[in-house]
């Protein structure tokens, strides 16, 4: 194994990772069968994450496009591992590829030991993993960069994963995880029923892209945040906040507040200050059905216009790959 017998300069998160391996049976030189889940934990897994594949549909699409000359493609994953979408062209003639490249693989830690999604989802922060520090030898051709997603309550759902098999390693990728992510988990609070949201920054901040953003409904109650949002907040992680709970005005002036209006410094009850404006902005989520289809078109001009390969990729059947092409209710005859 070219990981576990380096423990002692590996990272303490790769050196536990590689210890639970270790207690759960596994040895450094079986064989990886990646496996796919049931059929019916895998309708499941994809009911339950179809806000989560909406939601990322077009990151994936626009992350694929950004990595293809690296030969790297991105899998986006539920919060156990298991393959909810694909992104970008995966070569399916390199077999290392076809068996992670596919939707309902079960990539958890205790199915394929030690990579950049068990990592990802265990330590809740953007990580790199190099080839040599995977725990099995089957793995140990693959480098990867993972980031966990977090929805709008701020629980981890899933993660998105980069990876390349026998490819330059590429550490600055966990970076282009990690602000492909902030997008989907900022698609994710805008989806979701809210009558405003906010900006906030510290002052004399000008980025918008460094803003975390507040979703707030007619009450004032707060239904949604970014993670950058709760960090600057110290938002509580499923309670019922609002923002009269939150800062030190009352809520309906920060209400009155309007998208043209210049941002302003805005008091918290820990007398910490930072800086509000009301965000322009609407969800960019399309409907499930909409978002579902454009999934499915992107697939099939992955795989070159091979339906068969898309609807593997995808977890779905030929007939619903056909169904969406032809834009009607049956699939062609024959």
């Amino acid at each position: 194994m070219q990981g576990a017998g380096q423990a002692n300069t590996a990272e303490p998160w790769i050196a536990q990772s590689w210890q639970r391996c270790l207690a759960m049976g596994h040895r450094p030189q079986q064989r990886v069968g990646f496996d796919v889940v049931t059929q019916a934990a895998l309708r499941r897994c994809l009911e339950a994450n179809e806000p989560l594949r909406a939601a990322a549909a077009a990151v994936l699409d626009d992350l694929a496009r950004t990595i293809a000359p690296t030969r790297y493609f991105c899998l986006l994953t539920d919060a156990q591992g298991i393959v909810a979408a694909v992104g970008g062209a995966p070569d399916a003639a390199d077999r290392r590829v076809a068996a992670i490249a596919r939707v309902g693989v079960d990539l958890s830690e205790r199915s394929v030991g030690t990579t950049a999604i068990g990592a990802a989802l265990g330590e809740q922060r953007p990580v790199w993993l190099h080839r040599g520090e995977h725990f099995f030898e089957d793995t140990a051709v693959y480098s990867c960069a993972g980031a966990p997603i977090a929805d709008p309550d701020g629980r981890c759902i899933g993660m998105l994963d980069i990876t390349g098999v026998l490819a330059e390693e590429r550490p600055e990728l966990r970076h282009l995880a990690a602000r492909m992510v902030r997008r989907i988990e900022t698609a994710l609070l805008l989806a979701r029923p809210h009558e405003r949201v906010f900006a906030l920054q510290w002052p004399g901040a000008t980025a918008d892209e460094d803003a975390g953003l507040l979703a707030v409904d007619r009450e004032g109650a707060i239904v949604g945040a970014d993670r950058s949002a709760r960090d600057m907040l110290a938002l509580p992680a499923h309670a019922a906040v609002t923002l009269e709970d939150v800062f030190a005005l009352p809520p309906e002036q920060l209400m009155g507040q309007r998208s043209d209006d210049p941002p302003r410094v805005v008091p918290l009850w820990s007398g910490v200050r930072l800086q509000l404006r009301a965000a322009q902005t609407a969800p960019r989520v399309q409907p499930l059905r909409a978002s579902t289809a454009a999934m499915i078109r992107q697939a099939v001009r992955s795989a070159q216009g091979n339906v068969a390969e898309a609807a593997r990729r995808l977890g779905v059947s030929r007939a619903t790959v056909y169904r969406v092409l032809a834009g009607q209710r049956k699939p062609p005859r024959g």
